[in-house]
């Protein structure tokens, strides 16, 4: 239908280009930073099971040691997931829904560009049944799947299913290694708040979506950018506490307003080839409206928006 070069908005960001860099990676880079910085302590086996708040600050209950530990913080900020206990304990609702299909992912040391020709590095193939997309990280291909309401879960993780649905991405595939395969339920879900009082929910405890387009984990960093910048300049006394409030304005605005809102479409998308295939046709043979396409897929839109929320 349409390939696209992140070349083309060279202008407007530094790296015009896709990494690939899956969170069990990030954040161990994330860990090796911080555990030679003195002003970071990193605990491991200390699940927070609660939170209370103040308007001087937050008290955290943490498991520790086979014993629960109150702590008292100035600012707690989760970041804990989209099962997050700080969410829960604080009462605030999870608003959204839960998709009926499941996502498999399956991943392959098999060479794809041996049987799809000019084949790049992460496509999107749509199908009204069946879409799926490939996406190639060092030494493997990853293919996600849609997977039907009515198959079960016992037969989607099986490898064998797995190959099956491999093999009919072309018929030059007869059987391919599986090396490991995990099973997804799919849920687009934002916080009802992003603060209260002196605590802040952060990427999945404050909102999760399909994943199609890798909005995810890119949404959560710029929540913590967007946050920690703000909540620096609040306590070394360079602006006052009110500055805070833009953050719930401006990243669960833009939550609902593009995250949300452009996943559902992805997969809508890739559900209805030959209109999706019109529109990106009509997208390419335009220069600006490939450059505004890439402007939004690549997230640097939803930044800009965000700076009109106030």
């Amino acid at each position: 239908m349409a390939t696209f070069d992140f070349g083309l908005i060279a202008d407007a960001t530094r790296h015009p280009y896709r990494v690939q860099c899956e969170q069990s990676k990030l954040t161990r880079i994330v860990l090796e930073r911080l555990s030679i910085n003195r002003n970071f302590e990193i605990e491991f086996s200390s699940p927070v099971r609660g939170v209370t708040t103040s308007s001087g600050g937050a008290e955290i209950a943490i498991d520790r040691h086979e014993k629960t530990e109150k702590r008292s913080y100035p600012w707690v900020i989760g970041a804990d997931g989209a099962r997050s206990n700080v969410r829960s304990s604080l009462g605030i609702p999870f608003e959204g829904f839960t998709w009926p299909e499941r996502y498999l992912v399956a991943s392959t040391p098999f060479d794809f560009t041996k049987v799809i020709p000019d084949l790049v590095s992460v496509s999107y193939v749509a199908d009204p049944l069946r879409w799926f997309f490939l996406l190639q990280i060092p030494g493997l291909w990853r293919v996600m799947f849609r997977i039907a309401a009515e198959e079960s879960d016992e037969l989607a993780l099986s490898h064998d299913f797995a190959r099956r649905l491999m093999s009919g991405i072309s018929p030059e595939i007869n059987s391919v290694e599986v090396t490991h395969a995990t099973l997804y339920r799919v849920h687009q879900r934002v916080a009802g708040t992003y603060r209260k009082d002196r605590v802040f929910l952060v990427g999945d405890a404050a909102h999760v979506n399909n994943p199609l387009g890798g909005m995810g984990m890119n949404g959560g960093i710029h929540d913590a950018l967007n946050l920690t910048e703000r909540l620096a300049d609040v306590c070394y006394g360079r602006k006052p506490e009110k500055e805070l409030d833009r953050y719930d304005a401006q990243r669960r605005s833009i939550t609902k307003e593009h995250v949300e809102k452009q996943s559902i479409q992805n997969k809508k998308n890739l559900e209805n080839p030959n209109e999706f295939g019109a529109r990106l046709r009509d997208i390419v043979a335009d220069p600006q409206r490939t450059y505004d396409y890439l402007i939004g897929v690549s997230m640097i839109g939803s930044l800009r928006r965000a700076e009109q929320f106030g």
